[in-house]
């Protein structure tokens, strides 16, 4: 068996923090991004835009940028968005969710871009 890596992701050290799986990957290209959204879109999930302060990225609350786009399949109108979202919120995470609605859960959820990390 293998060893084990340890991911040294820490409260006290906001630059060491993970999110999801991708997080532990190098950063997505454009076209890599896009493959996930159109994903998102061929599963019929409904995208949704949210963020947050780096400081609070371990909270439940995120906010909300604008309301989901329901029904939206346009893969560059949901990069769009996500982009707008991070040029108002420099500072801030930007996540992309994908909403599942028969399971009414998210079927995906990835950080697609990072705040600066104090």
């Amino acid at each position: 068996m293998s060893e084990m890596q340890d991911y040294k992701s820490r409260l006290s050290d906001p630059a060491s923090r993970k999110f999801e799986t991708f997080s532990y990957l190098p950063a997505m290209t454009d076209a890599e991004m896009k493959s996930q959204v159109q994903y998102i879109v061929n599963q019929g999930w409904n995208p949704a835009i949210e963020h947050t302060e780096p400081e609070h990225l371990m909270d439940s609350y995120w906010y909300m940028w604008k309301l989901p786009m329901f029904g939206e399949t346009d893969v560059d109108k949901i990069l769009g968005e996500a982009k707008a979202c991070h040029i108002a919120n420099p500072n801030n995470h930007v996540r992309l969710i994908g909403y599942n609605n028969f399971t009414q859960s998210q079927g995906a959820s990835m950080v697609i871009y990072r705040g600066k990390t104090v």
